[in-house]
């Protein structure tokens, strides 16, 4: 496994059509997550679930073959892949011949499993059906319509505050952003944080959450560091954070991290 500073991230890219699951480069959760002083004994429950939207092979006959790949990897495992790295991985997987479209599935989740140190569920869809992975924006009361009071450099628990009363709800903005931790660059998400227990004060969710702007971190530590403000800061009863951050480079990643029986629920999509 190696660190942030040694993946493909930021590096001039070589593209080969050359089947290579040592493309994959795995970077390690314990890290990261001391930094949260998270062990590895963890307050929750989740995964990391993938999208890759341009994937091919070759059958026997040398025809193009083409899916959608979903796939989603365990909280609980050693490693995170980097998304530049399965980019990688899956256009050298163009020009490679499978038997069947199961062979070709099962050796994409032996490569996931194998660098992340984990089982990794993947499915395939057919690209004609890709339309039906369409989903809706976070169901919950939006904090993007909500005055800025304050403006954080980066964010921290202790701009979190709680409110009156006991509420069971689920705050939601479509307007996060944080940065990649090796390149700088912009990614973009809608956060929804379900919870039960005491009032949290929405302004001050929103001023923390805008505090990420500038914040360098992959998409999974940003939930995780989420998760574990408001879990510390807020103690709920219930908590579940979800993030969808938008397609990059064909692929995009939907963590989520759970504790107790709340859930994300999405608003229905419209499929012309």
């Amino acid at each position: 496994m190696g660190t942030p500073d040694g993946s493909p991230l930021g590096k001039a890219t070589v593209y080969t059509a050359r089947y290579d699951p040592g493309l994959l480069y795995a970077v390690e959760r314990a890290p990261q997550r001391a930094s949260l002083g998270l062990s590895s004994s963890l307050p929750f429950e989740g995964s990391d679930a993938w999208t890759a939207w341009e994937a091919q092979w070759l059958d026997t006959d040398g025809r193009p073959q083409a899916a959608v790949v979903r796939f989603s990897v365990p909280a609980t495992s050693p490693a995170i892949v980097e998304s530049k790295s399965v980019k990688l991985y899956f256009t050298a997987l163009d020009d490679t011949r499978f038997a069947t479209a199961e062979a070709f599935r099962a050796t994409v989740a032996r490569d996931l499993g194998n660098a992340t140190g984990s089982r990794v569920r993947v499915n395939l869809v057919d690209p004609r059906d890709a339309a039906a992975l369409a989903r809706g924006a976070p169901a919950g009361t939006s904090l993007d319509v909500l005055p800025l009071a304050r403006a954080y450099a980066a964010p921290s628990a202790a701009q979190l505050r709680l409110a009156q009363g006991h509420a069971d709800e689920t705050l939601v903005t479509e307007r996060f952003r944080s940065v990649c931790p090796v390149t700088g660059q912009p990614d973009y998400a809608s956060i929804a944080i379900a919870y039960r227990g005491h009032a949290i004060d929405a302004a001050a969710l929103r001023a923390y959450l805008v505090a990420f702007r500038h914040h360098p971190g992959f998409h999974e530590t940003c939930v995780e560091r989420i998760f574990v403000d408001v879990e510390r800061t807020c103690a709920p009863e219930a908590l579940a954070v979800s993030a969808r951050f938008t397609r990059r480079g064909g692929i995009d990643i939907s963590p989520w991290r759970r504790r107790g029986d709340v859930a994300i629920l999405e608003r229905p999509t419209l499929v012309q």
